[in-house]
Protein backbone atom coordinates (compact mmCIF):
# COMPACT_ATOMS: atom_id res chain seq x y z
CA UNK A 1 0.00 0.00 0.00
CA UNK A 2 1.59 2.96 -1.03
CA UNK A 3 1.39 6.08 2.18
CA UNK A 4 3.67 8.88 3.01
CA UNK A 5 4.12 10.28 6.33
CA UNK A 6 4.22 14.34 6.56
CA UNK A 7 5.54 15.40 9.96
CA UNK A 8 6.47 18.88 11.35
CA UNK A 9 9.80 19.92 13.81
CA UNK A 10 6.52 21.61 15.88
CA UNK A 11 2.92 22.75 15.83
CA UNK A 12 3.07 25.52 13.33
CA UNK A 13 5.59 24.83 11.20
CA UNK A 14 3.74 24.53 8.12
CA UNK A 15 2.39 20.88 8.21
CA UNK A 16 -1.17 21.64 7.32
CA UNK A 17 -0.02 23.92 4.01
CA UNK A 18 2.81 21.45 2.77
CA UNK A 19 0.13 18.57 3.34
CA UNK A 20 -2.66 20.50 1.03
CA UNK A 21 0.05 21.65 -0.94
CA UNK A 22 0.98 17.81 -1.84
CA UNK A 23 -3.09 16.92 -1.54
CA UNK A 24 -4.26 19.37 -4.47
CA UNK A 25 -1.20 18.62 -6.53
CA UNK A 26 -1.76 15.10 -6.61
CA UNK A 27 -5.51 15.35 -6.89
CA UNK A 28 -4.72 17.78 -9.89
CA UNK A 29 -2.85 15.05 -11.57
CA UNK A 30 -5.58 12.96 -11.24
CA UNK A 31 -4.20 10.26 -8.60
CA UNK A 32 -6.72 8.45 -6.21
CA UNK A 33 -5.15 9.95 -3.21
CA UNK A 34 -6.67 9.12 0.49
CA UNK A 35 -5.71 11.49 3.85
CA UNK A 36 -5.23 11.07 7.01
CA UNK A 37 -4.50 13.05 10.18
CA UNK A 38 -2.62 11.65 13.08
CA UNK A 39 -4.33 12.49 16.39
CA UNK A 40 -7.89 13.85 17.32
CA UNK A 41 -8.19 17.21 15.56
CA UNK A 42 -10.94 17.85 13.68
CA UNK A 43 -9.94 20.98 11.56
CA UNK A 44 -7.09 19.56 9.57
CA UNK A 45 -9.33 16.87 8.08
CA UNK A 46 -11.79 19.46 7.08
CA UNK A 47 -9.11 20.92 5.06
CA UNK A 48 -8.10 17.91 3.84
CA UNK A 49 -11.94 17.54 2.62
CA UNK A 50 -11.87 20.85 1.22
CA UNK A 51 -8.87 19.81 -0.60
CA UNK A 52 -9.50 16.23 -2.22
CA UNK A 53 -13.24 16.42 -2.19
CA UNK A 54 -13.61 12.95 -0.14
CA UNK A 55 -13.88 12.20 3.53
CA UNK A 56 -10.20 12.55 5.65
CA UNK A 57 -10.03 10.08 8.25
CA UNK A 58 -8.14 10.28 11.93
CA UNK A 59 -5.47 7.39 13.17
CA UNK A 60 -5.18 8.03 16.71
CA UNK A 61 -2.71 5.29 18.68
CA UNK A 62 -3.36 6.90 21.82
CA UNK A 63 -7.33 5.85 21.52
CA UNK A 64 -7.15 3.09 19.27
CA UNK A 65 -5.47 0.19 19.42
CA UNK A 66 -2.21 -1.15 16.71
CA UNK A 67 -4.91 -2.80 15.17
CA UNK A 68 -7.88 -0.72 14.43
CA UNK A 69 -5.29 1.79 13.10
CA UNK A 70 -3.86 -0.27 10.83
CA UNK A 71 -7.51 -1.50 9.87
CA UNK A 72 -8.76 2.28 9.19
CA UNK A 73 -5.59 2.97 7.43
CA UNK A 74 -5.74 -0.16 4.99
CA UNK A 75 -9.82 0.17 4.85
CA UNK A 76 -9.90 3.83 3.91
CA UNK A 77 -6.81 4.23 1.14
CA UNK A 78 -6.70 5.11 -2.09
CA UNK A 79 -4.04 4.74 -4.72
CA UNK A 80 -1.96 6.71 -1.82
CA UNK A 81 -2.39 7.90 1.47
CA UNK A 82 -0.87 11.41 2.80
CA UNK A 83 -1.06 11.41 6.58
CA UNK A 84 -0.36 14.47 7.92
CA UNK A 85 1.14 14.44 11.65
CA UNK A 86 0.48 16.18 14.89
CA UNK A 87 2.83 18.72 16.99
CA UNK A 88 6.29 17.77 16.76
CA UNK A 89 7.29 14.88 15.68
CA UNK A 90 8.12 13.28 18.82
CA UNK A 91 5.11 14.74 20.63
CA UNK A 92 2.81 12.31 22.63
CA UNK A 93 0.57 12.26 25.88
CA UNK A 94 2.57 13.37 28.74
CA UNK A 95 5.89 13.76 27.64
CA UNK A 96 5.60 10.46 26.11
CA UNK A 97 5.81 9.65 22.54
CA UNK A 98 2.33 7.84 23.55
CA UNK A 99 -0.19 8.81 20.20
CA UNK A 100 2.75 11.12 18.67
CA UNK A 101 3.37 10.98 15.23
CA UNK A 102 6.50 8.60 15.84
CA UNK A 103 4.55 6.28 17.41
CA UNK A 104 2.12 6.10 14.32
CA UNK A 105 4.76 5.87 11.30
CA UNK A 106 6.12 3.06 13.21
CA UNK A 107 2.64 1.64 13.83
CA UNK A 108 1.77 1.60 10.19
CA UNK A 109 5.68 1.59 8.64
CA UNK A 110 5.04 4.34 6.92
CA UNK A 111 8.10 6.55 5.64
CA UNK A 112 8.55 10.17 7.31
CA UNK A 113 9.14 13.31 4.95
CA UNK A 114 9.76 16.28 7.70
CA UNK A 115 8.47 19.90 7.37
CA UNK A 116 10.99 22.56 8.49
CA UNK A 117 10.37 26.24 9.02
CA UNK A 118 13.27 28.27 8.51
CA UNK A 119 11.81 31.51 9.31
CA UNK A 120 14.71 33.83 10.84
CA UNK A 121 17.30 31.01 10.18
CA UNK A 122 19.46 29.19 7.54
CA UNK A 123 21.92 26.48 8.20
CA UNK A 124 20.44 26.26 11.60
CA UNK A 125 17.65 24.82 10.08
CA UNK A 126 20.01 21.58 10.04
CA UNK A 127 20.78 21.23 13.49
CA UNK A 128 17.32 20.43 13.88
CA UNK A 129 17.33 18.02 11.04
CA UNK A 130 19.86 16.20 12.29
CA UNK A 131 18.87 16.00 16.01
CA UNK A 132 15.50 14.99 14.78
CA UNK A 133 16.77 12.22 12.48
CA UNK A 134 19.12 10.72 15.44
CA UNK A 135 17.07 11.10 18.53
CA UNK A 136 15.15 7.57 18.13
CA UNK A 137 15.52 5.03 15.19
CA UNK A 138 12.73 6.76 12.84
CA UNK A 139 11.20 6.31 9.34
CA UNK A 140 12.32 9.93 8.27
CA UNK A 141 13.33 9.50 4.87
CA UNK A 142 13.03 13.67 3.63
CA UNK A 143 12.58 17.09 4.20
CA UNK A 144 10.98 20.14 3.06
CA UNK A 145 11.96 23.39 4.28
CA UNK A 146 8.87 26.15 4.89
CA UNK A 147 9.42 29.72 4.12
CA UNK A 148 12.85 29.25 2.39
CA UNK A 149 14.51 30.95 -0.72
CA UNK A 150 15.37 29.36 -3.67
CA UNK A 151 18.88 30.42 -3.21
CA UNK A 152 18.99 28.67 0.46
CA UNK A 153 17.60 25.70 -0.72
CA UNK A 154 20.14 24.53 -3.11
CA UNK A 155 22.27 24.82 0.15
CA UNK A 156 20.67 23.43 2.80
CA UNK A 157 19.60 20.41 -0.18
CA UNK A 158 23.78 19.50 0.21
CA UNK A 159 23.52 19.33 3.94
CA UNK A 160 20.79 17.13 3.82
CA UNK A 161 21.98 14.33 1.58
CA UNK A 162 25.48 14.51 3.96
CA UNK A 163 23.27 13.00 6.39
CA UNK A 164 21.15 10.82 4.22
CA UNK A 165 18.36 12.34 3.82
CA UNK A 166 16.44 13.15 0.42
CA UNK A 167 16.02 17.32 -0.07
CA UNK A 168 12.51 17.28 -1.25
CA UNK A 169 12.09 21.08 -2.19
CA UNK A 170 10.51 24.07 0.10
CA UNK A 171 8.33 26.70 0.02
CA UNK A 172 8.59 30.33 -0.19
CA UNK A 173 6.72 32.63 2.46
CA UNK A 174 3.60 32.78 0.19
CA UNK A 175 0.90 35.86 1.84
CA UNK A 176 -1.81 34.81 -0.73
CA UNK A 177 -2.46 31.70 1.28
CA UNK A 178 -2.18 32.71 4.39
CA UNK A 179 -4.99 31.04 7.18
CA UNK A 180 -5.36 32.78 10.06
CA UNK A 181 -6.06 30.87 13.90
CA UNK A 182 -8.63 30.80 16.04
CA UNK A 183 -9.25 29.59 19.72
CA UNK A 184 -9.63 26.03 18.74
CA UNK A 185 -6.91 25.84 16.20
CA UNK A 186 -7.31 26.59 12.39
CA UNK A 187 -10.41 28.22 11.23
CA UNK A 188 -12.69 25.89 9.55
CA UNK A 189 -12.34 25.49 5.73
CA UNK A 190 -15.75 26.65 4.63
CA UNK A 191 -14.93 29.95 6.12
CA UNK A 192 -11.96 30.71 4.28
CA UNK A 193 -12.92 33.04 0.71
CA UNK A 194 -12.13 31.16 -2.20
CA UNK A 195 -10.75 28.04 -0.57
CA UNK A 196 -10.22 25.96 -3.98
CA UNK A 197 -8.19 28.88 -5.45
CA UNK A 198 -5.44 29.11 -2.41
CA UNK A 199 -5.44 25.52 -2.76
CA UNK A 200 -4.49 25.36 -6.10
CA UNK A 201 -2.34 28.28 -6.12
CA UNK A 202 -0.22 26.00 -3.39
CA UNK A 203 -0.18 23.34 -5.42
CA UNK A 204 1.40 25.71 -8.37
CA UNK A 205 4.09 26.07 -6.01
CA UNK A 206 4.35 22.70 -4.76
CA UNK A 207 4.55 21.37 -8.50
CA UNK A 208 7.16 24.43 -8.96
CA UNK A 209 9.21 24.42 -5.72
CA UNK A 210 8.24 20.92 -4.27
CA UNK A 211 9.72 17.29 -5.92
CA UNK A 212 6.19 15.72 -6.62
CA UNK A 213 7.60 12.14 -8.26
CA UNK A 214 9.96 11.43 -5.72
CA UNK A 215 7.65 11.86 -2.81
CA UNK A 216 5.49 9.17 -4.65
CA UNK A 217 8.43 7.17 -5.40
CA UNK A 218 9.54 7.47 -1.70
CA UNK A 219 5.44 6.09 -0.90
CA UNK A 220 5.67 2.82 -2.70
CA UNK A 221 6.14 0.92 0.36
CA UNK A 222 5.88 -2.91 -0.34
CA UNK A 223 6.16 -3.35 3.68
CA UNK A 224 2.29 -4.46 4.62
CA UNK A 225 1.06 -3.38 7.89
CA UNK A 226 -0.23 -6.21 10.08
CA UNK A 227 -3.82 -6.19 11.61
CA UNK A 228 -6.55 -8.12 12.11
CA UNK A 229 -9.60 -7.34 10.32
CA UNK A 230 -12.62 -6.11 12.24
CA UNK A 231 -16.01 -8.03 12.04
CA UNK A 232 -18.67 -5.65 11.56
CA UNK A 233 -22.05 -7.16 10.72
CA UNK A 234 -25.32 -5.38 9.48
CA UNK A 235 -27.40 -6.28 12.10
CA UNK A 236 -29.68 -3.51 13.15
CA UNK A 237 -32.50 -0.99 11.16
CA UNK A 238 -32.37 2.47 12.61
CA UNK A 239 -32.48 5.84 11.40
CA UNK A 240 -30.27 8.15 13.74
CA UNK A 241 -30.66 12.17 12.91
CA UNK A 242 -27.32 14.06 12.86
CA UNK A 243 -27.02 17.49 13.35
CA UNK A 244 -24.79 18.81 10.86
CA UNK A 245 -23.49 22.47 9.50
CA UNK A 246 -21.10 25.22 10.30
CA UNK A 247 -22.27 25.29 13.79
CA UNK A 248 -22.14 21.73 14.41
CA UNK A 249 -19.46 20.25 12.38
CA UNK A 250 -17.13 17.75 14.28
CA UNK A 251 -17.69 14.50 13.34
CA UNK A 252 -15.07 11.68 12.91
CA UNK A 253 -16.20 10.12 9.53
CA UNK A 254 -15.19 6.41 10.43
CA UNK A 255 -17.85 6.81 13.49
CA UNK A 256 -20.71 7.70 11.12
CA UNK A 257 -19.54 5.28 8.53
CA UNK A 258 -19.61 2.28 11.91
CA UNK A 259 -22.94 2.86 12.36
CA UNK A 260 -23.73 2.87 8.85
CA UNK A 261 -21.80 -0.55 8.17
CA UNK A 262 -23.99 -1.86 11.44
CA UNK A 263 -27.30 -0.75 9.77
CA UNK A 264 -28.18 2.92 10.06
CA UNK A 265 -29.67 5.09 8.09
CA UNK A 266 -28.10 8.58 8.97
CA UNK A 267 -29.86 11.71 8.00
CA UNK A 268 -28.66 15.19 8.51
CA UNK A 269 -30.25 18.55 9.60
CA UNK A 270 -28.91 21.76 9.98
CA UNK A 271 -30.23 23.93 13.39
CA UNK A 272 -28.63 27.00 11.66
CA UNK A 273 -31.11 26.58 8.56
CA UNK A 274 -34.17 26.05 11.50
CA UNK A 275 -34.61 22.65 10.56
CA UNK A 276 -36.76 20.39 12.54
CA UNK A 277 -35.19 16.86 13.70
CA UNK A 278 -36.68 14.37 11.30
CA UNK A 279 -38.29 11.54 12.25
CA UNK A 280 -35.58 9.09 13.73
CA UNK A 281 -34.49 6.67 15.81
CA UNK A 282 -31.41 7.86 17.40
CA UNK A 283 -29.59 11.87 17.62
CA UNK A 284 -26.58 12.86 17.69
CA UNK A 285 -25.59 16.43 18.40
CA UNK A 286 -21.88 16.69 17.56
CA UNK A 287 -18.81 19.42 18.28
CA UNK A 288 -18.29 22.81 16.72
CA UNK A 289 -18.61 26.15 17.35
CA UNK A 290 -22.29 26.90 18.35
CA UNK A 291 -20.65 29.84 20.67
CA UNK A 292 -20.15 31.62 17.11
CA UNK A 293 -24.02 31.25 15.62
CA UNK A 294 -25.52 32.01 19.30
CA UNK A 295 -28.28 34.48 17.71
CA UNK A 296 -29.21 32.08 15.19
CA UNK A 297 -29.24 29.18 16.96
CA UNK A 298 -31.48 31.15 19.67
CA UNK A 299 -33.57 32.71 17.00
CA UNK A 300 -33.99 29.07 15.17
CA UNK A 301 -36.87 28.20 18.10
CA UNK A 302 -38.54 25.39 15.41
CA UNK A 303 -35.06 23.52 15.95
CA UNK A 304 -34.78 23.81 19.73
CA UNK A 305 -38.02 23.18 20.49
CA UNK A 306 -37.60 19.69 17.70
CA UNK A 307 -34.48 19.05 19.73
CA UNK A 308 -36.12 19.16 23.22
CA UNK A 309 -39.27 17.16 22.13
CA UNK A 310 -37.24 14.45 20.57
CA UNK A 311 -34.83 13.87 23.69
CA UNK A 312 -37.60 14.10 25.86
CA UNK A 313 -39.73 11.41 23.83
CA UNK A 314 -37.01 8.92 24.89
CA UNK A 315 -34.95 9.16 21.26
CA UNK A 316 -31.27 8.48 22.80
CA UNK A 317 -29.05 10.92 21.92
CA UNK A 318 -25.34 11.64 21.88
CA UNK A 319 -24.52 15.03 22.56
CA UNK A 320 -20.78 15.79 22.29
CA UNK A 321 -18.81 19.27 23.38
CA UNK A 322 -20.98 21.89 21.43
CA UNK A 323 -23.96 19.63 21.27
CA UNK A 324 -24.02 19.36 24.84
CA UNK A 325 -23.36 23.24 25.32
CA UNK A 326 -26.89 23.75 23.05
CA UNK A 327 -28.55 21.64 25.33
CA UNK A 328 -28.24 24.06 28.33
CA UNK A 329 -30.55 26.52 29.67
CA UNK A 330 -28.14 29.17 28.26
CA UNK A 331 -25.63 29.78 26.92
CA UNK A 332 -22.71 32.22 26.60
CA UNK A 333 -21.59 33.36 22.90
CA UNK A 334 -17.75 34.18 22.14
CA UNK A 335 -18.17 37.70 23.57
CA UNK A 336 -19.97 36.27 26.88
CA UNK A 337 -23.50 37.48 25.93
CA UNK A 338 -25.94 34.63 27.40
CA UNK A 339 -28.59 32.94 24.88
CA UNK A 340 -31.16 30.54 25.73
CA UNK A 341 -31.18 27.25 24.07
CA UNK A 342 -32.99 23.90 24.43
CA UNK A 343 -33.14 23.26 28.05
CA UNK A 344 -32.38 20.07 28.08
CA UNK A 345 -29.32 20.42 31.02
CA UNK A 346 -30.43 22.89 33.41
CA UNK A 347 -27.59 25.55 33.88
CA UNK A 348 -25.49 27.34 32.01
CA UNK A 349 -22.44 26.79 29.76
CA UNK A 350 -20.05 29.69 30.39
CA UNK A 351 -17.21 31.01 28.31
CA UNK A 352 -13.70 30.71 30.31
CA UNK A 353 -10.44 32.64 29.10
CA UNK A 354 -8.53 29.47 29.40
CA UNK A 355 -8.64 25.80 28.24
CA UNK A 356 -11.04 23.46 30.54
CA UNK A 357 -9.44 20.20 30.88
CA UNK A 358 -7.37 19.91 27.91
CA UNK A 359 -6.17 17.16 26.36
CA UNK A 360 -6.60 12.66 26.86
CA UNK A 361 -8.09 11.12 29.34
CA UNK A 362 -9.33 7.53 30.45
CA UNK A 363 -13.20 7.44 31.22
CA UNK A 364 -15.09 5.13 33.50
CA UNK A 365 -18.69 4.69 33.60
CA UNK A 366 -20.30 5.13 36.95
CA UNK A 367 -23.52 3.80 35.79
CA UNK A 368 -25.10 1.73 32.94
CA UNK A 369 -26.18 4.18 30.03
CA UNK A 370 -27.02 3.93 26.53
CA UNK A 371 -23.20 3.68 25.46
CA UNK A 372 -22.18 1.49 28.20
CA UNK A 373 -22.65 -0.86 30.93
CA UNK A 374 -20.64 0.13 34.96
CA UNK A 375 -17.41 0.00 35.27
CA UNK A 376 -16.82 0.19 31.27
CA UNK A 377 -13.98 2.22 29.78
CA UNK A 378 -13.51 4.28 27.00
CA UNK A 379 -10.17 6.49 25.76
CA UNK A 380 -11.29 9.85 24.91
CA UNK A 381 -10.28 14.00 24.95
CA UNK A 382 -11.68 17.67 25.74
CA UNK A 383 -10.62 20.50 24.02
CA UNK A 384 -12.84 23.46 24.67
CA UNK A 385 -12.61 26.71 26.22
CA UNK A 386 -16.19 26.59 28.00
CA UNK A 387 -17.31 25.22 31.04
CA UNK A 388 -20.72 24.14 32.70
CA UNK A 389 -22.50 24.11 35.91
CA UNK A 390 -24.01 20.96 34.88
CA UNK A 391 -20.86 18.52 33.86
CA UNK A 392 -22.60 15.91 34.92
CA UNK A 393 -21.42 12.58 37.08
CA UNK A 394 -22.01 9.55 34.86
CA UNK A 395 -18.35 9.13 34.20
CA UNK A 396 -15.43 9.61 36.05
CA UNK A 397 -12.57 10.85 33.60
CA UNK A 398 -8.35 10.49 35.05
CA UNK A 399 -5.61 12.35 33.31
CA UNK A 400 -2.43 11.07 35.02
CA UNK A 401 -2.87 12.20 38.96
CA UNK A 402 -6.10 13.83 38.21
CA UNK A 403 -9.90 12.81 37.95
CA UNK A 404 -12.94 14.35 37.53
CA UNK A 405 -16.78 13.80 37.26
CA UNK A 406 -17.93 14.11 34.02
CA UNK A 407 -21.16 13.68 31.26
CA UNK A 408 -24.51 13.64 31.55
CA UNK A 409 -26.20 10.48 31.69
CA UNK A 410 -29.73 8.87 32.22
CA UNK A 411 -32.38 6.61 30.59
CA UNK A 412 -31.69 8.14 26.91
CA UNK A 413 -29.14 10.61 27.22
CA UNK A 414 -25.51 10.79 26.56
CA UNK A 415 -23.98 14.65 26.97
CA UNK A 416 -20.72 16.22 27.78
CA UNK A 417 -17.47 17.78 27.19
CA UNK A 418 -15.55 14.53 25.79
CA UNK A 419 -15.22 13.68 22.24
CA UNK A 420 -15.36 9.42 21.97
CA UNK A 421 -13.71 8.05 18.67
CA UNK A 422 -16.14 4.59 18.69
CA UNK A 423 -12.74 2.51 17.69
CA UNK A 424 -11.56 3.59 21.29
CA UNK A 425 -14.04 1.05 22.11
CA UNK A 426 -16.53 -0.17 19.45
CA UNK A 427 -18.64 -1.96 22.15
CA UNK A 428 -20.03 1.79 22.71
CA UNK A 429 -21.23 2.55 18.69
CA UNK A 430 -22.79 -1.18 19.13
CA UNK A 431 -24.71 0.11 22.10
CA UNK A 432 -25.86 3.14 20.88
CA UNK A 433 -27.26 1.21 17.91
CA UNK A 434 -28.75 -1.11 20.57
CA UNK A 435 -30.54 1.39 22.05
CA UNK A 436 -31.58 2.92 18.93
CA UNK A 437 -33.73 -0.39 17.82
CA UNK A 438 -34.86 -0.86 21.71
CA UNK A 439 -36.15 2.63 21.20
CA UNK A 440 -37.91 1.91 17.71
CA UNK A 441 -39.85 -1.48 18.66
CA UNK A 442 -40.94 0.47 21.49
CA UNK A 443 -42.08 3.49 19.75
CA UNK A 444 -43.90 0.64 16.98
CA UNK A 445 -45.84 -0.95 20.22
CA UNK A 446 -46.93 2.29 21.37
Amino acid sequence: MRRIMIAGTNSGCGKTTVTCAVLQALVNRKINVSSFKCGPDYIDPMFHKTVIGTAAYNLDTYLMSNDAVNYLLNKNSGDIAVIEGVMGFYDGFSFTEKGSTHELSEITDTDVILVVNCRGMSLSAMALVKGFKEFRKNNIKGVIFNNLSEKLYGNLSEECRKIGLVPLGFLPNIKDVQISSRHLGLVTAGEIDDIKDKMNLLADYAEKYIDIDKILEISENDRDTKFTSLEITKKYNVKIAVAYDRAFCFYYEDNLNLLSEMGAEIVKFSPLENESVPQCDGLILGGGYPELYADILEENTGTLNSVEECVESGVPCIAECGGFMYLHEIMEDSDKNEHSMVGIIKGKCRKTDRLQRFGYMEMTANRDNILCKKGDKIRAREFHYFDSDCNGNGFTAVKNDRQWECVNVDKNLFAGFPHLHFFANINFAENFMKSCEEYKCTKSEN
